[in-house]
Order: C-alpha cells, then structure tokens, then sequence
C-alpha cells in the first residue's frame, strides 16, 4: 500500500500554529517617577558620556537581538517537529488500520448474504477503531449505484459535521485507490469551537460490494499546548540570559572602567596643579602597566615643570633685580640729562641736538624700565587690581583730551562715538586708561593722518571701547602675533611716540585681569580696530561684545556720511556731561 500523500497547497488548508496575541500592558509611573519626561535626555547624555552604559546597553541589544532569532528559530523547528511527528504517528497508525480491515474482509467467506456483510463491517468498523487510535471514522460507498448487499455508510462526530471532509480531499481518495491523503482541518468540539486535527482518508474494498471511502479524523489540541509550553520556556530562558549577560557585562566593564574613570580624574587633578597626585597600582596586568607609566609621566612632568618654574622665577627675578637696580643710575642720568637740555640754548646746535637726543632716550629707558616691571609682576602673578565704579565713556574721554595734542602734532582727527558706556562699573581705572592710552596711540601712530573713531558701548554684561583707524593695516599673519612681546609687524619702521613694543601684551594682560578681552581685526589698506571689553561685574564674560570686533565695509565717507561721529572739541566746562561734544 503507498505511504500517505499530502494534498496539493491551495486545494486544501493546512493546519497552522495557533497564535496567540498577547494584550500590551502600559505601565502608569509611581508618583517617585514624577520625572519620566527628562528620561530621553538623561539616557542620551549618558549614552554620550559613560562608556560603561554604552557597551552594556549594546550588549544587551545584540544578545537579546540574538536570543530572539535563536529562540524563533527553535520555536518554528519544534513546532514543524511535533507536527511532522504526530503526522508521521497518525498515518502509520491508519495505514496499519487500514489494512487489517481490508485482510479480515478479504478473509471472509459471506457468499451473499447482506447480514453477514453487515456483521463484517461492523466488525471491520471496531478494529479499525482498535488500531488506529481514533474514535472518529466515517465510511462512505463510492458507486451510487443501488444493491442490496452494500452495507450502510457510518460516520462519527466530527466528521459528520460539515466542511470536515472537504471536496479536494475525497476527490483525491476517489480517484487513487491504493494511496492514503491526509489532509490538515480545524475539527469541531463539542462545546462549539475548533481545535487543529489531521483527517486521513484512504479506499477500503469491500467483496462483492465495491469500494469505499474510508476517514479518520485526528485531534492535535493538544500540540499547541506542548509548543506554547516549550516556547514559554524558551522566552523565560532567553530573558533570564540577557539579565545574566547583562550583569556580566556590567561588572566586567566596571572592573575594566572604574581604572580609567580614576585615572581621568587623576589627569584632571593633575592638569588643575596638583602635581603630587598617582594612580595606585594594584597587580600586574595591562591596567597596572597602564598606571605605572601614567605615574613615570607624572613624575616626569612634575620634574620638568618644577625646572621651568624655578627657571622661569629665575628669570623674573634677573628682570626685577636688574630693573631696581637700573633705576638709581637712570634717576641719576635723567636728572642729568634734563639739567643739560635745560641749558641746551648755551650750547652750539651740534650739542645742544644731542642734549635733545639723550634726554628723549633716557625717557624712552625709563619708560621701558617701567614696563619690563610690570611684565615682571604678570609673570610672577603678584598683580592686584584697585577696583572702583568708574564710567568708561568718561575715562575715554579723558584719554582723547589727553592725547589731544599728539593728535594735532599727526594731523590726526579724533572722533568718539559713545551710545553707552555712561553707566559706573567695577574696574581699574588707571589700567583700563593706560589701555585705551596705548590702543589710541598706536592708532596715531599707524593711522597715516586720518581719522580715528573711538567707540563706547554697553549692554546687560558688559562694557567695551573699540579704537578704529584707517590707517595701513596689517595681515592677518601679523594681526595675529600682535600682542606678543617686542614683536612689530615692519621692524623698518622706526617708532615716533617712543613705544617699548611692550604696551600691547601688557594691555592684554590688563584686559584679562578684569576678567575680559582684548581683540584686534586688521586688513591690509582698511586699518585696524582694537575692542576691549569688560564684564559689568567681576568674573568671566558672558554673551558677546558690545562692539563688534569686524567693522564691516564701513569706511571713513560712510561714517561721515552718517553722521554719527564729529571731530572732539574741548569746553572749558569739564564738569558738565556735554563737556566734550562735536562741533
């Protein structure tokens, strides 16, 4: 007999696994989780910030993307296994049925009576029965023709039910004497629903009579209760790996991690000045080789550091030294040089030129004595600012009044824009008016005899003056060392207001002693502008400048056009607010 063949895909609907939809459950927060809507950005910035969370939240993720493909996987394939088994079982059980009925009705002697045959197939009805395992049979006489010796069909619940025994299936059975089909159906229950069942349909022959129909129905409730059991276990499994992975992950990152995070905080101490502070360094591995070279680097930065701080001290105290003890000789020399050039009208044009020379220079050296002085006090970080409320539209325009007159001497024109900047702020006004000094004279200076706008502003934190000239310019190369020491953008051109090359690194340093900055924008043929700005109370600057530092495409018809500067005069009233207005 020819093992049992499954019907063609579409003919007839195949038994699936039953799926079960599973309600989602939201989950109210306590009122201790009142900040649930700050969670997106904390795990955000810790997914920015910790390393430890990071690797651990990726793990987790690639085990549970794992597990759930393993756990599919071995789902599907249990389940294809308990149904290709039950299937296997089944039609083995009703092929062997199958044949005993048809060998105990080809054994049997009737000789034409229908009694008989009806005892037989009653007979034949309760060993197929016996061997097959099913309780649910049905037997239909495939040719319609009437005879008197044709036992009756029977058929048992549920596969008298309607729709159990679909078309294609006894098409098939009808059609192919010696091959068992099967066929996957939903089989009623009694209680009105449906569980997942196997109907094996097979001809039996039956002597004298003629072939017959026969159906045996097979319930499968009970696979998806197994299957759903196994995959229960096999998620519960699967979700107590990610936690177990998890928690590994977590204490081995933690061992590998918590080094590195002291050794960050190390670093940070070290970079703050604490140069005595070390790593501790426990056993042998690559972390302990780790931090016993971070602790030779720090030995060895806090050795070359120590070096040039005691070279750099010094060196400041060869300054200092050298500046004090100039400063006897040079009072003598200058009292001697004025007394000379007071005299220099009695003397031929010759020397009374050189009483000249020699009295300039020994100013210019005592100028520069004081600035090497006060350079020396930066370095050292012996500074201290004498604060006191002081408007800085009124001390710019002392400093315009006061170089007035070498203004005139350069054909320079001086302008002062000044919206803001009337209100009293904290600050040191002697040092903020040798900055304004040294910013207005290099402007002179540099300026090539046009005008130079000074502007004075404030807004909620700060104060600024801007010195603008249109003078050459210089290139952003140069823009850039200009604050540094004795450096000069043409070292051929000679200095006319006897400057030290000091003044702008010293006026840096003021500028940031107040907590605020001084910055420069230069370009070549549209001059230069210096903005320096100070907080409206002490610390650190916040927000941007009054002024801004990049002028734009002004130039000097566009500002005269406007309107908005005028060439300074000085009144006699220097007590009255308007003392010092355009023309």
């Amino acid at each position: 007999m020819a093992r049992g063949s499954a019907l063609p895909e579409g003919e007839a609907s195949l038994a699936r696994p039953v799926s079960t939809t599973r309600p989602s459950h939201s989950r109210a927060f306590s009122g201790g989780w009142r900040d649930w809507r700050s969670w997106p950005t904390t795990l955000a910035r810790l997914w920015r910030r910790s390393l430890r969370f990071r690797t651990v939240l990726i793990t987790l993720a690639l085990t549970a993307l794992a597990i759930l493909i393993a756990c599919v996987w071995m789902a599907l394939a249990i389940q294809n296994d308990l149904f290709t088994s039950r299937l296997d079982q089944v039609t083995s059980n009703a092929s062997r049925a199958t044949a005993s009925a048809q060998l105990a009705l080809d054994n049997a002697a009737v000789q034409g009576d229908s009694a008989q045959l009806q005892s037989l197939m009653t007979s034949v009805q309760g060993t197929i029965v016996e061997q097959s395992g099913s309780e649910s049979i049905a037997a239909f006489r495939i040719d319609t023709a009437t005879s008197s010796l044709a036992p009756q069909d029977f058929t048992s619940f549920p596969l008298s039910e309607e729709g159990v025994i679909t078309a294609p299936l006894q098409t098939a059975v009808r059609a192919t004497p010696q091959t068992q089909f099967w066929q996957s159906v939903a089989l009623p229950t009694i209680e009105g629903g449906s569980v997942p069942g196997i109907v094996v349909g097979q001809q039996l022959e039956v002597p004298g009579v003629g072939a017959y129909e026969l159906y045996l129905a097979y319930d499968l409730g009970t696979a998806p209760q197994t299957l759903g059991f196994i995959t229960g276990t096999l998620w519960l499994v699967g979700l107590a790996l990610v936690v177990i992975v998890g928690l590994i992950s977590w204490f081995v990152l933690r061992s590998v991690t918590a080094p590195i995070g002291e050794a960050a905080e190390t670093s940070a101490q070290l970079a703050s000045g604490d140069l005595g502070v070390r790593l501790e360094v426990r056993g042998e591995d690559e972390l302990a080789i780790l931090g016993r070279s971070f602790n030779a680097m720090a030995d060895s930065i806090e050795s070359q550091i120590k070096e040039l701080a005691d070279l750099s001290l010094v060196q400041q105290r060869f300054v200092s030294d050298v500046s004090h003890e100039l400063r006897t000789p040079l009072t003598t020399i200058r009292l001697a040089a004025d007394m000379i050039n007071d005299h220099r009208d009695e003397f031929d044009p010759g020397t009374a030129r050189a009483a000249e020379l020699l009295n300039a220079q020994v100013q210019r050296f005592e100028t520069l004595l004081t600035d090497l002085l006060e350079i020396s006090r930066y370095d050292a970080g012996s500074v201290q600012l004498e604060l006191e409320p002081t408007s800085l539209a009124h001390l710019a325009e002392d400093v315009i009044e006061s170089m007035s007159p070498l203004a005139e001497q350069h054909g320079t024109d001086l302008r002062l824009v000044a919206p803001g900047g009337y209100s009293p702020v904290e600050m040191d006004p002697r040092r903020v008016r040798r900055v304004a000094r040294n910013l207005l004279g290099n402007a002179i200076e540099h300026g090539e005899g046009r005008p130079i706008v000074v502007t004075v502003d404030s807004n909620q934190h700060s104060v600024a003056i801007g010195v603008r000239d249109y003078g050459l310019g210089m290139k952003p190369s140069d823009a850039e060392r200009v604050f540094d020491r004795f450096w000069r953008a043409d070292p051929s051109r000679r200095r006319t207001i006897g400057g030290t090359g000091l003044g702008l690194s010293i006026a840096l340093g003021d500028a940031r002693l107040h907590g605020g900055e001084l910055g420069v924008w230069s370009e070549l043929g549209r001059g230069t502008n210096f903005v320096l700005t100070l907080p409206r109370q002490g610390g650190h600057l916040r927000g941007t400048s009054p002024i801004d530092l990049d002028p734009g495409e002004d130039g000097v018809s566009a500002v005269d056009a406007l309107g908005l500067t005028q060439p300074i005069e000085i009144l006699t009233d220097s007590s009255s607010p308007t003392a010092r207005k355009g023309s």
